[in-house]
C-alpha cells in the first residue's frame, strides 16, 4: 500500500513502515528493480514462514530470545533500552521490558514522527496511555524524546554479517547512522529467518548482534 501525503504527519511505530512505497520514505533503491524484487519476495516469503509458527512455539521462542536479550546488555539499572509493539509474529518481549522497569532502567518505544527521518523514542511501561499511529499499531500518548542506549530492533530476515532485513522503510537504518547516535542495536527475530545474505546496500547499517531463541550473532562469531 503506498502512503499518500495526509498519512505524512503522523506518528507510526518503525515495524510498519513495509506498509509504505520506498519512494516514500526518501529512500534510494540501489541495484534497481532486481534488488527491491527480491527483497519484497523475501520479506512476503520470511513473513509468512513467521506467522506459520504455532503461537505456543512462538511465545517459548519469545521467552528463549528474551533470556538472551538480557545476557547480552547486562544489568539493567540506569539504562534505557527501546523495544517494539509486536507485529505480524515478531518476538513478544513486552514482559522483558517490564522486567527492565523492574531492575531499574527505562524501557522505550519507537515513534516514526515524519518519512525520512530517524526515530523518536518515548518511554512507556504497561498500564500507560497508547494511542494508534498511522497504521493502527499502539506508540506512546505522550511524552518526552529520550535517547535510548541499546536499540532492539525486529528482523525479518538477517545474515551471518549480522545485516538485517527490515520492511522497506529504513527507519532504523536512518536513526542509527544519524549524527551523535551512540545507541547499540541488537536485531530479534527467529533462527528460520537467516538467509544467506540480505544484499546489503551503503544505507544498511549491520546490528552489534542478531539474537534468536537458538543463539546470539555477532558479525565475528557465534555464542551458543
Amino acid at each position: 500500500m503506498a502512503a499518500d501525503d495526509e498519512t505524512a504527519g503522523f506518528a507510526s511505530p518503525a515495524c510498519l513502515a513495509h506498509e509504505v512505497d520506498p519512494g516514500y520514505m526518501g529512500l534510494p533503491q540501489p541495484g534497481g528493480l532486481t534488488l527491491a524484487a527480491w527483497r519484497k519476495a523475501e520479506r512476503e516469503r520470511l513473513i509468512a514462514l513467521r506467522l506459520a509458527m504455532p503461537q505456543a512455539e512462538r511465545q517459548a521462542a519469545s521467552e528463549a530470545i528474551a533470556e538472551r536479550l538480557a545476557a547480552r546488555i547486562g544489568p539493567f539499572a540506569g539504562r534505557t533500552v527501546s523495544f517494539y509493539w509486536p507485529f505480524r509474529g515478531e518476538p513478544d518481549l513486552r514482559p522483558l521490558a517490564e522486567r527492565v522497569w523492574a531492575e531499574g532502567g527505562t524501557a522505550l518505544l519507537p515513534v516514526v514522527v515524519a518519512k525520512a527521518a530517524p526515530l523518536l523514542f518515548r518511554a512507556w511501561r504497561s498500564g500507560e496511555p497508547l494511542e494508534k499511529g498511522v497504521w493502527n499499531i499502539p506508540v506512546p500518548a505522550e511524552g518526552d524524546a529520550r535517547e535510548p542506549d541499546v536499540v532492539i530492533a525486529p528482523v525479518v530476515g538477517y545474515d551471518s554479517a549480522c545485516y538485517r532485513l527490515g520492511y522497506g522503510g529504513g527507519f532504523f537504518d536512518r536513526t542509527l547512522a544519524a549524527p551523535g547516535g551512540r545507541a547499540t542495536a541488537i536485531g530479534v527475530g527467529y533462527g528460520l529467518q537467516r538467509i544467506a545474505t540480505i544484499r546489503p546496500q551503503p544505507y544498511d547499517i549491520p546490528m552489534s548482534a542478531v539474537v534468536t531463541e537458538a543463539e546470539t550473532l555477532t558479525p565475528a562469531r557465534v555464542v551458543g
